[in-house]
């Protein structure tokens, strides 16, 4: 298990780090665009987003049918996507509140959907878990690729790196000290000692950003790490209980040692709109 969290942990770092990146490049570089110029900032960031909402949703939809409920994916993988990237597609709508308007249709296009695909059978239960589905992975993915396109690629770099760290330092802590549950009921491999250790590994990891990066003061980085460790373990409680909901261990096993890839981003996804409106009040 640690073996291959440390190996595919490793391997999806190095594919991330390199995204970002190499986004940085086509910001610059990209014909008719400039660093400053929104509509073209972000853009493999953003495709990235949109195609992890697949993967998503389909083992989100495991979890939904192991209690009767059908999330409805055709319409709920498109509208996820587009919610999860709105931030890039928003300079190019001609539609004051676009949000609203996607939110409007997808609910009409439940309805429609469930009315021809299922008839009158669970349309409350149904339509209810194809729109929290798009609320859970799209509004709050949302988050990332507007805190890239909004503030740049070290941003949302220390926002990852704080959150994954934090996890990889209270996984490891946890095994080498844990004794006091920290949340028995919803997760209980969970402790305190584990929690320490992902609060002491997040808070080294967002000072050296901070101090490397010049993004915040190292004592303000401090509280960051502290403050997105805690964030970032409700976030993987909040998933833990869809699970336990569901009575399984793992969203899926598609990503070996850490399960699925709800199990990868669900501390990602509760943090990411914390973390934007840090930044946007740091700036």
């Amino acid at each position: 298990m640690l073996k291959y969290r440390l190996i595919f942990g490793t391997l999806m770092t190095i594919a991330f780090i390199g995204i970002v990146l190499l986004n940085g490049y086509f910001d610059v570089y990209l014909p008719g665009s400039s660093v400053f110029d929104k509509p073209f900032r972000g853009t493999l960031v953003v495709i990235l987003v949109a195609l992890l909402m697949v993967p998503a949703l389909f083992e989100l939809s495991k979890l939904a049918a192991a209690k009767g409920a059908k999330i409805l994916l055709p319409v709920s993988i498109p509208a996820s996507a587009l919610l999860a990237t709105f931030c890039f597609w928003l300079p190019f709508s001609f539609l004051d509140g676009f949000v609203c308007y996607l939110l409007s249709f997808t609910l009409m296009a439940c309805f429609l959907y469930q009315r021809i695909r299922y008839g009158l059978s669970g349309v409350l239960v149904n339509c209810g878990a194809a729109c929290f589905s798009v609320l859970y992975l799209g509004a709050l993915g949302a988050f990332v690729p507007a805190t890239y396109i909004d503030f740049g690629p070290w941003h949302l770099l220390m926002l990852i790196f704080v959150v994954k760290c934090s996890d990889i330092g209270a996984y490891t802590a946890g095994r080498l000290f844990g004794k006091h549950k920290f949340s028995p009921v919803i997760s209980p491999k969970k402790t305190w000692e584990g929690m320490a250790g992902g609060v002491v590994l997040a808070a080294v990891v967002a000072v050296a950003f901070a101090v490397f990066c010049d993004i915040m003061s190292w004592r303000l980085a401090v509280v960051f790490g502290v403050v997105f460790a805690f964030i970032g373990q409700l976030g993987d409680l909040a998933e833990s209980m869809l699970k336990r909901d569901a009575e399984t261990k793992d969203s899926s096993n598609s990503v070996p040692g850490f399960g699925g890839i709800l199990d990868v981003v669900d501390s990602v996804l509760i943090t990411a709109p914390f973390g934007y409106l840090f930044f946007s009040l740091l700036n």
